[in-house]
C-alpha cells in the first residue's frame, strides 16, 4: 500500500518539481523557526552543510510528529560563500547587497532533504552545486531586482535559476535540481527502492 507522502516545505518549485515526476504529495508548512535555529548552530560552528541538514530534519521531524502514519520530506537550502551562509534577503537593499558580494565569484548551494518514516528519521541526502556569477554591471543589477523584486525575495542569493536569475551566472557545476532546492535524482531513487512509488 503506498503511504501517504507529506512535503514539509512552502516551496512551490519543489511541489512542482515532485507533482511533475508523478508523485503525489501534500505540501504542508512545517513553520520552525529558522532563524533562531541557524543563528544557534552558527553559535556552535556547525558547518553550513549540517545546517540545512539540520533545518531539513526539523521541519521533517515536525510534521512526522503530527502525522506518524505517513512518510514526511523535510528540505532545505543554504547558500555558503567563504564560510559564511547567506539567508533569505528581508529587504531590497539586503538583497542587492548580497548579489554585489557574490558577483564575480563561485558560491556553493547545498539541499538537504531528510524523510520520516512512523515519525522516525530513514534518510537523509544532502546535494551540492558550484555556481559562478558573472560581473553584471551595476545597471543589470538594479534592473534585475526593479523587474525581479520581490519574486526573490524566498529565495537565498536573492535569484530564481529557473526565471530570469539564469542570466546572472557564467556557470552551474553540479545537479539542476539541487539548484532548485531539492535533490530530486536520490530522493525517487530511494522512494522508489522502498516501494513508497513505482520504479
Amino acid at each position: 500500500m503506498t503511504p501517504r507522502l507529506i512535503l514539509a516545505s512552502q516551496s512551490a518549485i519543489r511541489a512542482r518539481l515532485l507533482s511533475q515526476a508523478g508523485v503525489t504529495v501534500e505540501a504542508l508548512p512545517a513553520r520552525i523557526d529558522e532563524t533562531a535555529i541557524r543563528t544557534a548552530l552558527e553559535a556552535e560552528a556547525a558547518t553550513p552543510r549540517d545546517i540545512a541538514d539540520t533545518l531539513a530534519e526539523m521541519k521533517a521531524r515536525k510534521l512526522a510528529e503530527r502525522n506518524p502514519d505517513a512518510v514526511v520530506i523535510g528540505c532545505d537550502q543554504v547558500l555558503e560563500f567563504r564560510k559564511t551562509v547567506f539567508g533569505k534577503p528581508e529587504t531590497l537593499e539586503e538583497a542587492r547587497a548580497q548579489l554585489l558580494t557574490l558577483r564575480g565569484q563561485t558560491h556553493r548551494l547545498l539541499s538537504a532533504v531528510v524523510v520520516y518514516d512512523r515519525a522516525e528519521p530513514v534518510w537523509r541526502h544532502v546535494g551540492e552545486v558550484r555556481l559562478t556569477m558573472r560581473d553584471f554591471s551595476d545597471a543589470f543589477l538594479d534592473e534585475y531586482l526593479a523587474r525581479n523584486w520581490p519574486e526573490v525575495r524566498d529565495s537565498v542569493g536573492a535569484y530564481k535559476l529557473e526565471e530570469e536569475g539564469v542570466r546572472l551566472f557564467s556557470a552551474v557545476e553540479g545537479d539542476y535540481f539541487t539548484v532548485l532546492g531539492l535533490p530530486l535524482l536520490p530522493l525517487l531513487a530511494w522512494l522508489g527502492l522502498k516501494g513508497y512509488i513505482a520504479s
